[in-house]
């Protein structure tokens, strides 16, 4: 069976390489939400290089990650790493509902949030749901 084939099989729809679970629309919601409050009051990591050296430092709260990603390679390697730092992360369905949490007119491929400032509690809640949606 070819990769191709593999990936159809899953669940009716391809999914990318890179995701690993599907995160209902309500939690993408939140998260983005949170991305917004913790720029305004804390602060982020935007883009896919300084959210890997976030990670890398054990600095992220929370990674997002955007599921429209092309080439895929560009941040196939971010859950991995978050995994191996036990950081909560989560895929959202589009770059530019990112960007946007972001306050940026483009694209984002994935975000950290280093101080959550008035976002803590929701991060908290979403890093919670995200432990069941795993398990």
């Amino acid at each position: 069976m070819s990769d191709k084939e593999g990936k159809e099989k899953g669940k009716g729809k391809s999914m990318s390489a890179y995701i690993k679970f599907e995160v209902p629309e309500e939690l993408q919601s939140t998260s983005l939400e949170a991305v917004e409050l913790a720029r305004s009051t804390g602060s982020v990591k935007k883009g896919t290089n300084e959210a890997t050296k976030t990670i890398e430092r054990g600095l992220a709260k929370l990674v997002l990650i955007s599921e429209d990603i092309t080439p895929e390679e560009i941040v196939m390697h971010l859950p991995p790493l978050c995994e191996e730092k036990g950081i909560p992360y989560l895929y959202v369905k589009s770059q530019r509902d990112l960007g946007a949490a972001c306050g940026i007119n483009k694209g984002c491929a994935s975000v950290a949030i280093v101080d959550p400032g008035k976002a803590g509690e929701a991060i908290e809640k979403i890093a919670e749901e995200l432990k069941t949606l795993k398990a």
